[in-house]
This record gives C-alpha cells, structure tokens and sequence, in this order.
C-alpha cells in the first residue's frame, strides 16, 4: 500500500541541500536522488522497514511512503526536512557568515529521529577517507540490508540493530571496515542509542567526533561540530578567514557563534570555500580480502 501526503512548509525548502547529510557517496544503497528531483531514502523505523519518496513542486513537498514504517516516515518527514529547525537562531553580523546565509536558502537542519542508523555510519567514518567509509557501508548494506518496501528503486534497508551483531567477521573484512570499528559497533548494537543518544561517548570506541556527526545527523543539533575531523577545520578556516586552520583554532572561530556552531560548520561545508589540496592525503586503504 502507498501512503501518500502533501506538505505545505511555512517556509522554502531546498529538500537536497537539507537532506544531503544522509547520503553517503553517491552510491549509497539506502539513498538516491531522481533526475526529476525527487528524493529516495529508505530506513529502518520504530515500525519496520520503509521508504520515502520526497518531491518539491510549487512551494509543496510531495511524499509517498511504503512499507510496514512507511505510516512513521510520513508522520515525520516534515523534520526531517527542518521543521523544527530555527535559521533565523543565527544572529551575527559577520560578513562572511552573512553571505552564507543567503546563499543557503531553503537549507535547513533536519533531523531523522533514528539514532543507530546515524551512528554505524559515523563509526565506519572513523579516522578514514570517506571513500573507504562508504564502500564498506554499500557492502554492508547490499549483503545484509534487505529490498526497500515499494517500487522496485534497488534501494536496500539498513539492517536493524540487533541484526549489526550478527554480521559474520569474514564480510566486516570484505567490506574493509577493520576489526577496531566492527567491535565498535557490534558492542553498541548491545545498547538501546535511541533512548541514550546524550550519552553516546560513554560508549567503548565513540569519542566526540562520532557523537557529534550523529547528533547533528539523527537530532538535527544546530550546535554539534565534530572535532577531530581531518578536513574540517581547514574548510572552516579557509570560509571565514582564508586560511586553514587546526582543532582548537576552528573552535576559537566558532567560538561568537555559540548555540549555532554546527549550523555555521554546515554553511561553510556546502557553500564555503576549500584550500588547494597540496601535500599528501589520506590514503584509502583496502583490508578486503576475496
């Protein structure tokens, strides 16, 4: 069965620019983007696997919804798209800062309401390129995820929890996630995130790096920023200063926007500017073995 919905924001919605931070690569299993400008995103939700089908058309968003959570993804599509995000919470009259927000019209922070489905992504994230990330989540997703509900997309829905632990070493190894992150997330698929995601660094192996991406992710935090990212702080600090910076000098820049750190990390991602890549880069292994 379809569920369908029509959805009139009180105010612009730019629906890839919002929901972007889900997609990882754009060979995400879990995720795609049409040529008509719709958007696919299927989910494991408190009800079941789903999927959800989001178009804007005359200042409109049309949703369609299928599977045993398709009910729950339509209920809460409209935060995932930012209502209950607040851009005018940013208040500075930093020039630069200023331009950001113009250009980010309709951007909005969303939020997912699905913790773990955050949290094993950012896991793989870990101190690796984001191509070796997100190769081993389209494995992971193709060999244990199953058919998303609806249209036959190719979409897979990422295994529940309980189901992350059951995953046999031999494919962790063949997705090139390392031992380290898959004893990550196998012992915090022991643990119930959803209800304890304000404690998530009190988990083995989750430092503020990954609670960070998934708060910002999974809660929509306007004030999350992930310290400890390889390329962030010198995106951050090209955008406002011209120059990279490390850590403590991204925080010391963010500093005046208190409350609003996260939203301003997330302008300068997607409209800011980014240093000439010079020197080495991380290198992206491969731990896969066939």
């Amino acid at each position: 069965m379809t569920l369908t919905r029509t959805w009139t924001p009180p105010f612009p919605v730019d629906i890839r620019a919002t929901v972007g931070q889900h997609r990882r690569g754009t060979g995400d299993p879990a995720m795609r983007y049409d040529p008509d400008g719709s958007v696919w995103r299927a989910s494991h939700t408190p009800d079941g696997p789903g999927t959800l089908r989001l178009r804007a058309h005359a200042g409109e968003v049309d949703a369609q919804a299928w599977g045993s959570g398709g009910a729950w993804l339509i209920e809460q599509f409209p935060d995932l798209l930012g209502a209950a995000d607040d851009p005018d919470a940013l208040i500075t009259d930093d020039p630069v800062v200023q331009r950001l927000q113009r250009q980010a019209h309709g951007m909005r922070l969303g939020r997912t309401d699905r913790v773990w489905e955050a949290l094993v992504p950012a896991v793989l994230e870990q101190k690796v390129v984001g191509t070796e990330a997100w190769r081993a989540w389209r494995y992971l997703l193709r060999t244990h995820g199953e058919p998303a509900p609806g249209p036959d997309t190719g979409l897979r829905v990422p295994p529940r929890r309980e189901d992350w632990a059951a995953i046999p070493s031999w494919d962790w190894h063949r997705s090139g996630a390392e031992p380290v992150r898959m004893r990550t997330i196998t012992r915090a698929a022991a643990m119930d995130v959803e209800r304890g995601a304000d404690h998530l660094t009190s988990l083995r192996g989750i430092g503020p790096w990954t609670a960070a991406e998934v708060r910002r992710r999974a809660l929509g935090d306007p004030d999350a920023v992930p310290v400890g990212d390889y390329h962030l702080p010198k995106v951050v600090g090209h955008t406002l200063i011209g120059e990279p910076v490390d850590d403590a000098g991204m925080l010391e820049l963010l500093e005046p926007f208190a409350g609003q750190r996260g939203r301003v990390v997330r302008l300068c991602e997607l409209y800011g500017s980014r240093p000439a890549r010079r020197g080495p880069r991380m290198s992206v292994r491969d731990y896969r073995a066939f």
